[in-house]
């Protein structure tokens, strides 16, 4: 069965982020689609502003931290990131992580677990599509869209939702199905 990295893309101190990352990973555990869940906190990896003095497309890393990021992308078969909205967009360090590197994201699914406070970041969800599908990567339709005042309580905690539940089974569906039909496509980064 595939690897799927749960990609916690906020680094910003406060964030609901990790919250909501630790909820889809469990989620994406109990659905049993994943042989192997794995979180990744972008804060944790800490990359760097792109950095590499060569193009990613040659996978002539220098850097460490662009070596190690490159085995956890490349290990991995599908993605979902968890996604804040800032300013009708999507947040710097998810962009800086996804251009640290090419081959790594090539046929392979993704599906997007978004939040924020008017439109649960949908416009993020749109604005990235570009971005994935350059790399020749496969966003699926089906998504996790939280809104933020309705799904935090009082102390800040991700309130139990079973209409969020049964959308996210519905997107580790498709991305498990596009896994395993683009399997054929990847070749080792």
């Amino acid at each position: 069965m595939p690897r799927l990295n749960v990609i916690v893309a906020s680094t910003r101190p406060g964030r609901v982020g990790r919250r909501i990352g630790d909820w889809f990973t469990e989620v994406a555990t109990r659905h049993g689609a994943f042989d192997d869940v794995r979180l990744v906190d972008l804060a944790e990896v800490a990359l760097p502003f792109h950095n590499e003095p060569h193009h990613p497309s040659e996978g002539r890393y220098v850097y460490r931290h662009t070596r190690r990021w490159s085995e956890t992308t490349a290990a991995a078969d599908a993605f979902v990131f968890v996604m804040p909205e800032y300013n009708y967009g999507f947040n710097a360090p998810l962009k800086n992580a996804i251009d640290h590197l090419y081959r790594e994201w090539q046929h392979k699914p993704v599906g997007f677990v978004s939040y924020g406070m008017t439109s649960g970041g949908l416009r993020a969800v749109q604005m990235i599509k570009q971005v994935v599908t350059t790399l020749k990567m496969v966003p699926v339709n089906e998504a996790v869209t939280i809104f933020l005042r309705q799904a935090l309580d009082e102390s800040g905690a991700l309130i139990p939702d079973a209409g969020r539940d049964a959308a996210a089974d519905v997107m580790l569906d498709e991305i498990a199905r596009l896994s395993a039909a683009l399997s054929t496509l990847r070749v080792p980064a």
